[in-house]
């Protein structure tokens, strides 16, 4: 696992084999310790950004660069 540092000066623990593909690049999973019990969030793999939000469809999207996975889940009332 690669290690990064957040906003806060706190060491996160990212797992490069855990992530899925987004449209610029990939979305690591972070964790907040080394046993990968605490996660922390996303780690977008093109800007190395921690800001990456998943809604409740499933999608996530990096504010930073605008790298996006698309939605997981996918309802017909959102149309």
């Amino acid at each position: 696992m690669d290690t990064v540092t957040d906003s806060d000066g706190d060491t996160l623990y990212v797992a490069t084999d855990e992530g899925d593909r987004g449209s610029r690049g990939p979305f690591y999973v972070a964790y907040r310790d080394r046993d990968r019990e605490r996660r922390y969030g996303w780690l977008c793999g093109v800007c190395d950004g921690l800001d990456a939000m998943m809604d409740t469809m499933g999608r996530i999207e990096c504010p930073d660069c605008g790298n996006q996975r698309k939605p997981t889940e996918w309802d017909a009332a959102h149309e």
